[in-house]
């Protein structure tokens, strides 16, 4: 597996979670599943212990460039990781630069993408040398869509199976950077394809698949596919969505060492005092009858924030947010915790064990997202006997039904304060059907066993009738 990230080696968002959980899962069903990452100097050889593997050459400009392999194991696994060294990843941040929105579509700036194309051009170089020889190389995301091109002109024939995590962010080369790296044209498509990282991974692989089975069928229009629906139907049957899953030990209510009073499903009593510690940790008047409304995301266009406007502070309930992003939105959230001090309270940045416990002290969780290829946030949720309120998009209508959680389809603020409305109102009057959502949603087996084993037959047919592309 190729990837920018693995958790908890290096972890920016969602992807990181995936190449980090998938292949232990799959290590449980037998496969030999490794991770190649850039070294970045944010891994520490002090925490971490890594060894020089060989040095190697990688094409880069007319020049030969140096570059040198090493290896470790994933914290807390056994899963072994290859780290590509070169100056492109000294920093501490896996990112040189801030993202560029494009309309509904985004890319980072012409310091990553010449990074990351170098990162592919060294891990196929790697892959000639490295006495491992797999018999699939699984890419995920942008980051690393331009490894069939240099698959091509190294010689070396393997299955490939490229994932798409979030189709929106796409991965945008200049003129010039496509020039010199000698890209084929796409042909049958506008220049600006070819010069776009994702469509490149798409047409170019194997087989395609994304981050759940709905996700896969919205990303065929054009409300959703972001310029690349046309790119995508043109490999409509080599395309699968496989429902990410979760790490049902790290967010487990009955060992999670984040959490003031244990709890599982069998005895939700302890998630009062959870709710109560939370309220005092966000500086809200504690009371175990009010119902606690909250929201932890990433503060950008997609996850829908500005739906939640200040007719929400109607409602019988407090909200906290916490999360980090574009300061449009984080102002937005600032503005609404300064104007009712006593309902909404919102913290900025990220912080896991705070999050753990936002996720068990609260009694609705909030995702009202524009687009969500899966979403982790609403299956912790329900591993912690809090119940989603979500919008009915990729992921979202993958997980969440009307046996666990509420749902609305139009991407309007009414429409989320009506779902809203509902859920508390059930909370208050309802506490049948409550018990039931929370014992339901906590009952829901979101483990990686069932993705694996999807994963590992599509290697198999790959391996036994696939083409390679």
């Amino acid at each position: 597996m190729l990837a920018a990230e693995a958790s908890p080696l290096v972890k920016v968002g969602g992807l990181g979670d995936v190449v980090g959980a998938l292949p232990a899962a799959l290590g449980a069903l037998g496969v030999d599943t490794r991770i190649m990452l850039p070294f970045y100097g944010l891994v520490s050889p002090r925490k971490q212990k890594i060894s020089k593997v060989f040095s190697f050459e990688v094409a880069e400009g007319g020049r030969k460039e140096k570059a040198s392999l090493w290896r470790t194991v994933l914290p807390g696994s056994r899963t072994t990781v290859y780290l590509v060294k070169h100056p492109y990843f000294r920093g501490k941040e896996i990112y040189a630069g801030g993202r560029l929105a494009k309309g509904k579509k985004y890319t980072r700036g012409q310091d990553d993408i010449r990074r990351f194309a170098f990162f592919d051009k060294a891990a196929v170089a790697a892959l000639e040398k490295l006495d491992f020889k797999p018999d699939i190389l699984h890419f995920h995301d942008w980051h690393t869509a331009l490894v069939p091109d240099y698959l091509k002109r190294s010689g070396i024939r393997i299955k490939t199976v490229f994932t798409i995590h979030n189709l929106a962010n796409q991965g945008l080369m200049d003129g010039r950077f496509f020039k010199r790296e000698n890209l084929a044209v796409l042909s049958g498509f506008p220049p600006q394809i070819s010069q776009d990282f994702m469509a490149r991974g798409v047409l170019n692989s194997d087989f395609i698949t994304t981050v759940s089975p709905t996700y896969a069928r919205e990303i065929l229009t054009p409300e959703q596919g972001v310029g690349l629906e046309g790119v995508l139907a043109a490999r409509r049957k080599d395309l699968r969505g496989i429902l990410n899953g979760l790490d049902t030990d790290f967010f487990d209510p009955a060992n999670d060492p984040f959490l003031k009073k244990k709890f599982s499903a069998p005895d939700l009593g302890s998630k009062i005092d959870n709710k109560l510690e939370l309220q005092r940790r966000f500086g809200l008047p504690q009371d175990a009858r009010v119902a606690v409304v909250s929201l932890v995301s990433r503060l950008v266009w997609q996850k829908g924030l500005e739906l939640i406007t200040d007719d929400f502070a109607d409602l019988d309930c407090q909200f906290i947010f916490l999360g980090a992003g574009e300061k449009e939105y984080e102002n937005r959230l600032k503005k609404l915790a300064k104007k009712y001090p006593d309902k909404v309270a919102a913290r900025f940045g990220f912080d896991e064990g705070l999050a753990h416990k936002i996720y068990a002290g609260s009694d609705i969780f909030l995702m009202p997202s524009r687009f969500e290829p899966c979403g982790l946030g609403q299956m912790i949720a329900m591993r912690y006997g809090t119940v989603p309120v979500v919008r009915s998009t990729g992921g979202l209508a993958d997980t969440v039904d009307r046996k666990t959680g509420f749902a609305f389809k139009e991407f309007r603020a009414k429409a989320l304060y009506h779902a809203l409305a509902t859920a508390i109102d059930s909370f208050y009057h309802r506490p049948r059907l409550w018990k039931g959502l929370r014992a339901a949603g906590m009952r829901k087996d979101f483990s990686w066993t069932e993705s694996a084993k999807i994963y590992l037959k599509l290697y198999q047919k790959l391996i036994r009738n696939g083409r390679f592309h």
